[in-house]
This record gives structure tokens, sequence and C-alpha cells, in this order.
């Protein structure tokens, strides 16, 4: 602590000083004090006849004394001295002490800590005056505490060192003001951002160094390590990415994988670290043999190991274990078998690297939740974190389930952290459940600018919501502008519809084109609603309904020799003017991504209808299906995926499918331009869409060899498909000049383009560059060889 108003403050916390002082005036004064003003009651015995305050303002003298424990009249030793002495020191509130004995009278001198009048911060540019006052305990027109200053210095350099300045230094420093008042300032050195300058791993043979710092939360700073956060140096991060690395490996069958250290060596700079991490993998286990035994009274193994997914040889997992352990305790309780387990019991054999498995059904102890606890949730209502618990009071309690609880309460997002426990109840059949959250920040705004070939620039607002109240309700709010388009959306979501597994969505958009080169604008506007639901373990269904109104308007046609040409087809569809649309529809999803069962490799289908025709104006059926295998080789270092995607679109009766209603391909085939392929009229040169499309895509993506951190990666690409079919407008287009007729080619034509990629996961998001030649084409296609945009996932 440094004083500007010269030298050092001598405060109580010197201690020593200051006994030394009072105990040699005690023992001179025992020496030279008359018999009748102090009486020796024994050797180390004194007795004094009366106690003087000096010095104290604020603190009333039977404060003092209190703090001293002293009284008058009471028999004191020297060592009965020393003990008021650190009595009034240990009570903060006083610069200096003095303890000294004259003859019959003890004189107790005292230096009261000022007034703080101001707080200032001064150095600081990353963090706001505002946040570092949050975070100091000193206020002003307090009684001003050394202690409690230097306290505040450690706060404010852990919070620095929180966000990657482990080089901030902070020194409180006091400013005498006069009229036993104070400035307290708190000069602030920040230093530079410590960066993690190098992730490396030690006794990984599995899998490459570039493959495991994609598991880590802790990231290597890079080519944009200016804008990227996750690069920065917090150390209390380590224990989560090696609890990351533990689960990478155990997904993947190595059981005895142990992170035996982690280690980081700042540079002499301290602007730096090198984090390294010593792995001991071991081999890698696959299921042996899988079984099932009841040690229960009637109940029947067979019926239980009929839900054993497990194949022999597959890679172990404990979560194929777990899943497989959850499916039969829910047979056993819709059996109405409440405390029967199941307890899988493991067999190691080394030599062929399998772990034969049997599930034995046991019965368990007849335990009880009393009740569940929550707490630390200011936002969150109860029932939000309740209904992640699939028990409630009075149930079976379930060490199992209670975990599973804990994960779904740490999936919804909405916490910093999340414990969840289980500790005596009040009998000894009966546990209480202990639920402790810290809230975290659910909302967010963004601004953002993308870029596509086809689309240009465009500028988008977001703002999103996913505990909406402390209801667990996502909003989202949408707006987009680019160079010919305009979009706006808003949604809200209630994922727990009638308390149930019922996810429950409302949203509305209107979108609206106005291309400068283009022959027609286009708008449309709608409403729609969803409840969706699981039909299996990793399976949905969505059950939906959408009404909207789709305008072909602002048709101008093309001018061909001094003549404006109208197309038929689009022509008659601008006439029909504002089309409304009127459908019910279900999809139905199947991704083995959401149990986790095989971390390496993805299955993906969906299936969806549309049925409009329940009122407005268009009648036809829509069908589309999506498919999706995806496979990482080669140590998971390069990613082979194939995708399949096709739709089609019924005309009922005598309706007929217009330009809003039809598939145009875009972005579904690399290569050609948006609106680049299937039925055209080839005199003036406008894509009609077609009622049907199919595409095959095949993928690699791979490393470059390119530091990880860049966050740059290769691919390879062909893609295989059509866009045909139309059952609206002319067959034929005619030359207005030549007068010659041209049939409209409605038929499959294969079009097939190959390229490279080269994918970018940018801070504004994950930015997709193609470079391909198509392969087979018709002569109207429109080709393009290069494309950006924003990389999707299926």
């Amino acid at each position: 602590m440094h004083d500007t108003a010269g030298g050092r403050v001598k405060t109580a916390r010197d201690g020593w000083p200051f006994r030394s002082r009072a105990l040699t005036a005690l023992f001179l004064s025992t020496a030279t004090v008359s018999a009748a003003f102090l009486t020796p009651l024994s050797a180390q015995e004194y007795s004094f006849n009366q106690v003087t305050i000096e010095g104290n303002v604020l603190v009333d003298n039977a404060t003092i004394l209190g703090f001293a424990g002293i009284k008058r009249g009471q028999v004191l030793t020297t060592g009965g001295l020393n003990d008021a002495y650190q009595g009034l020191v240990r009570s903060g509130l006083f610069e200096t002490v003095e303890i000294v004995p004259q003859g019959g009278r003890l004189l107790i001198r005292v230096a009261e800590y000022p007034m703080v009048s101001t707080i200032n911060f001064e150095g600081n540019k990353r963090l706001k005056d505002e946040e570092l006052a949050d975070i100091i305990t000193s206020k002003p027109r307090r009684v001003y505490s050394p202690s409690t200053a230097e306290a505040d210095a450690a706060l404010i350099a852990d919070v620095y060192r929180a966000r990657g300045r482990i080089a901030a230094t902070v020194t409180p420093k006091l400013i005498r003001r006069g009229g036993g008042r104070v400035d307290l300032a708190f000069e602030i050195a920040e230093g530079r951002v410590t960066e993690i300058e190098r992730l490396s791993f030690v006794g990984n043979r599995a899998f490459s160094d570039r493959r495991l710092r994609q598991v880590l939360e802790t990231k290597q700073a890079g080519l944009l390590r200016t804008l990227i956060q996750r690069d920065t140096y917090v150390a209390e991060r380590f224990d989560l990415d090696k609890q990351m690395l533990r689960d990478f490996y155990l997904a993947r069958g190595y059981v005895d994988i142990q992170v035996t250290d982690s280690s980081a060596e700042v540079s002499r700079e301290r602007d730096a670290v090198f984090v390294s991490f010593s792995l001991r993998e071991g081999r890698q286990f696959r299921f042996g043999t899988i079984s099932t035994v009841s040690e229960v009274a009637g109940v029947d193994a067979a019926e239980y190991e009929a839900l054993a997914k497990v194949r022999s040889g597959v890679v172990y997992s404990p979560l194929v274990v777990e899943n497989t352990i959850a499916r039969m305790e829910n047979l056993a309780l819709r059996n109405g078998l409440n405390f029967v387990r199941v307890d899988p019991r493991i067999t190691r054999n080394d030599r062929d690297g399998t772990l034969d498995v049997e599930f034995a059904l046991v019965r368990g102890e007849r335990v009880f939740v009393e009740r569940i606890d929550i707490e630390g949730n200011t936002t969150t209502l109860d029932q939000v974190i309740r209904r992640q618990f699939r028990s409630a009071e009075g149930d079976p309690f379930n060490p199992r389930e209670l975990r599973q609880s804990a994960e779904r309460i740490r999936a919804l997002g909405f916490f910093a952290n999340s414990d969840v426990e289980a500790r005596p109840g009040s009998a000894a059949d009966q546990v209480v459940v202990d639920v402790n959250v810290e809230e975290q920040p659910t909302g967010s705004l963004s601004f953002g600018a993308s870029y596509g070939v086809n689309s240009g620039v465009g500028l988008n607002i977001g703002f999103s919501e996913t505990n909406f109240l402390g209801r667990g309700q996502a909003v989202a709010v949408n707006l987009s502008s680019g160079v010919d388009s305009a979009n706006s959306s808003i949604s809200i979501t209630e994922p727990a519809f009638l308390g149930r597994d019922l996810s429950l969505s409302l949203g509305a958009f209107y979108n609206e084109t106005d291309q400068q080169n283009a022959i027609y604008d286009t708008a449309s506007a709608g409403v729609s609603a969803s409840l969706s639901f699981p039909v299996g373990e990793i399976s949905r269904m969505e059950l939906r309904y959408g009404l909207s109104e789709n305008t072909i308007k602002d048709y101008v046609g093309v001018s061909i020799g001094g003549t404006t040409v109208f197309d038929p087809t689009i022509e008659a569809d601008a006439l029909r003017e504002g089309e409304l649309i009127s459908a019910i529809g279900y999809s139905y999803s199947y991704d083995t991504r959401a149990g986790g069962l095989s971390p390496d490799r993805a299955l993906v289908l969906r299936f969806s209808q549309d049925f409009a025709g329940l009122g407005g104006d268009a009648q036809y059926v829509e069908t589309q299906v999506q498919a999706l295998a995806e496979r990482k080789v080669l140590n998971e270092d390069v990613t082979l995926r194939a995708i399949f995607e096709a739709g089609a679109i019924a005309s009922v009766g005598d309706y007929k499918t217009r330009l809003t209603d039809r598939y145009f391909g875009n972005g579904k085939i690399r290569g050609f331009e948006g609106n680049g392929i299937g039925p055209r009229d080839t005199v003036t040169d406008d894509a009609l869409g077609g009622n049907f499309f199919a595409v095959a895509r095949f993928e690699a993506d791979f490393p470059l060899g390119l530091p990880e951190e860049y966050g740059i990666t290769g691919g390879l690409f062909l893609d295989v498909g059509s866009v045909w079919g139309l059952d609206g407008g002319a067959n034929t287009a005619v030359d207005p000049v030549t007068g010659v007729s041209t049939p409209i080619d409605t038929g499959f034509n294969a079009r097939a383009a190959v390229g490279l990629s080269v994918l970018w996961d940018a801070p504004i998001g994950p930015l997709r560059f193609n470079l391909s030649k198509a392969l087979q084409k018709e002569d109207y296609d429109k080709e393009q060889s290069f494309d950006l945009t924003i990389s999707t996932k299926f």
C-alpha cells in the first residue's frame, strides 16, 4: 500500500513494532511508578485504576473497550495487554494502535482509518469503471480498510486473468485529502492478452494433434487471434478440457484412457502460453459377448434382452451401455417393477481386446424421493428445471435417472454452472435432491453481413432469447436485407407444451424480391404453427399447418428485336395475382447423431409431406425426402459424406402449379447459377422451374496442412441431379421475330459437376468457397465456376 502524503503508512497490520513500543513503555513504567499508583499483585499481574482513550472520533469508548476486552479494575498480565492490542488490531477500524501504561492509568491511543470519499480506477481500458465498481467491496462513504483494498486489488487482477491477461497488476493507492478523508485509487496495468501459442499432446498415437485440438474448449491462437476469444489462457478451463478428452476417447472404446498431466509454460514476455496434455491412451476395445440375466423372481430376462441393441464386434461406447440400461429400466417401470435396476457387469478380455457385457436385472433399494430443492435460479422458473426430471416427489429414486436429469439441465444452456446431488432425507428410505444452478445470459443481439455470388451483399439483424421470461421458451426475430431482397421473420417455441415432451412453435414471415435485372418480382407472407414430439429414442414427428400468400408482380417481359415478349407460363402465373395457400403437413426425422451412438459416423433420414387445399387457392401434394450418410476415416481427420435430396409436387384436380410452387434447384447442384437448371423458355431465357427435383452430392472434407487454429480445411465434391417436369403454361416458346416455335424441355436431363472447396470457419460464420466445373449440362443451362456461400450443415 502506498501513501502519496509521503512514506509508508504504518497500519495496525504492522503489529510487532507497536507491540514492542507498548511493552517497553509498560516495563519502564513498572520500574519507576510508585506503589500507590500501580500495585503488583504478582510478578506478571497488574491492576489499573483508570483507562484513558485518545484519538477516537467515530468509534465510541465503549466499543473500543469491547474490542480490547478490558474492564475497569480488571487484573491484567503482560499477555493480557498483548491480547487487548491484538483485539483492537483485528477490529480493522484503526490505522495505528498504542497501549501505554502510565502509572495506575492505562492509555489507549488510536488513529482511526479515514473515510473513503471517492474510488477511482486508473489505467483500465478493457474493463469499464462500472464493471470494476461492481467487483470490489470497498465503497465510498465507508471507513477505509487496507485489507479490503488489497483483497479488491486481487479480485480485479483475477478478473483480468480470467480474460487471459495474466500479466495484469493492480496496486491500491491512497490519496489523503485532510479532514479524516481519503481517495482510493486502483492503479491498473492491464498488460497484453496471454494467448495459447501452442496446444500440444504427448502420448497420443490413435489421433493426431489436429483432431484432439478440435475436441478442446481451449483453442490455439491463429490467424484471427484478435477476434477469437477462446485462445486466451484461462487456467480454470483446463479441467473441462481434460474431461472432454476423456469423454472423446471413452466414446471410441479407449477405456483405459488417462490424462496424466496438463502443463502450461509462460513465455518470458508473459504474453503467450505453451500448453501440453500428457495422455496414456491404452488400447481400443470392442463389444464382446452381450447377455441379459434376471436375478429378480418372476422377471423374464428374454423380454429385456430384446432391448439390448448392442452388436458384438462394434467399438465399445459407455453411451451405448447407458442407453440400453435406460431402455430396460423404462420397460421395468411400465411393467410395474419400480425398484428393479439394471447392473452392467463387464468382463475384460485383454487377449482379443473385447469387453463382455452382462445386463443383470437386480432388486434395488427401496428409496423414494422426498423432495427436490432448487436454488440459484433467479430468472428461470422452478418448473423449467423440474420438468427435466422424469421423477417427482414420492417416486422411487433412481441414481441413473438423476444423472440423466443433471445432463438435461446442463443441456438447456441456461446456466453457467449446475450441480445436482442427492442427500439423505428425513428417513432412511428417503432422499432429498438438491439442484444448485448459476444463471447466465441467454439472449443475444446480432448484427452481421453476408455475401453470395448470386445474392450479393446482405445485412442481417437478429435477436434471440432461449429462456424468454424464465419460462424456457425460445423467441427469435430476424431481419435481413440484400441487394434485391428483404426477409423478415418472428418465431416463438414452447419446448414443453402442456407440461409434456411436445414442442409447440408459432411463426410469421414476410419476404420479397425486387431484382434489378429480373423480369418479375415476388412477395410472400404467411403464418405457421407446428407441434413436434418424439416417436423413438432418435426419431421425431412434426405436425404443422401453414397459411401463406404468394404474389408475382411487375412482370415486364423481355425485349426481343424491339418487341416485348412475355413468356406465356409466367404471364399466366402473374395474372393469377395473389395465391392463398392453406396446407397441413407432417415430417418424420431419424437422426443417429441425437443419441451419440457412433461418434465417427452418422445417418439422417427425413421424410415430409404437405397437403395444400384445406381452403385457399392452391391444391397440391408436396413430398420431400432427405438422407445423409457420414463417416470419419483416417483417424477421423477425413470426413466422407453422401447426401440425397428429392422433391415432388403433384397438382390435384384442375390446379396448375405456379412459379412460386415449383423447384428451381438453387444451391442444390454446384457449378450452376441460381435458376440455372431445369425447364427454361429459350426465347425469353426465363427459368420456369420444375415439379420434380433430385440430387445426390458426394463430399470429402480433409485438412490442408495449415495450422488447425486457422480454421481452414479443404474439400472435394461431386454433384449429380436434375430439375424437371412442368404441368402449367405452354409447352413451346415462340420467337416473335422468326415465328419459330421451340419446345420447352421438361424432361429429366441429368446434370453433373465436380469441384474443389475451401472451407473457412470465420468469425462471421462458416464460409465455403467452391471452384467447380460442369461435367454434364444442357445448352441452355447457366454455369457458374465460382461460388461463395455460408456453409450449412444437413
